[in-house]
């Protein structure tokens, strides 16, 4: 179990570090926009790979970002029932909920992608605007996506059966979001 838990914290500190570079991109994204906006206004100027690029990190930040926002518990849930259980109770909901349906979605979501990345790549698929970007790196965000949200699943898995077995202190508070 200890192995485990060190592959964990190993999975965590991949995810933190891609959660904050997409934090990061969501600023240069916010960039990008505006200058397109502002060129296209001021100069009479427009381009595809602009407009590309800006829905290819956005895809980044929601597809990579995600592992991350697993790792910091703060995906959505019902907070009605989740916010009224015992800890111990709440991590044997999030056990279920790993096991049952975030594990084996994602991965047969990250299956599914594979192959359509793949193609993408060996054809060096270009998008059909004028002036558009490949498609590839785009294709191959969604498998990854997927595949780290596959990851950090099986990092809380692990964290939360070592936090039954006494081996990991786990903080299952939650505090309902403002609304």
């Amino acid at each position: 179990m200890h192995a485990l838990l060190k592959l964990s914290r190993a999975i965590d500190m991949l995810s933190e570090a891609l959660g904050k570079f997409s934090g990061y991109l969501v600023l240069i994204c916010c960039l990008v926009s505006a200058g397109n906006a502002i060129v296209r206004y001021l100069f009479n100027y427009s381009s595809n790979g602009l407009l590309e690029i800006q829905w290819y990190m956005f895809g980044f930040i929601v597809l990579i970002g995600a592992s991350y926002t697993l790792r910091m518990n703060e995906h959505v849930r019902v907070d009605i029932i989740y916010g009224a259980i015992a800890p111990r109770t709440r991590i044997w909901v999030d056990i279920v909920g790993l096991v049952l349906f975030l594990l084996p979605a994602c991965f047969y979501l990250a299956w599914l992608s594979w192959p359509v990345f793949l193609l993408s790549w060996q054809q060096n698929e270009v998008s059909s605007n004028a002036g558009g970007l490949i498609r590839w790196p785009v294709k191959f965000i969604i498998f990854a996506g997927f595949a780290l949200l596959v990851l950090q699943g099986i990092s809380e898995l692990v964290k939360r059966i070592g936090a039954l077995n006494g081996l990991y202190q786990l903080d299952t508070k939650y505090e309902k979001p403002l609304q």
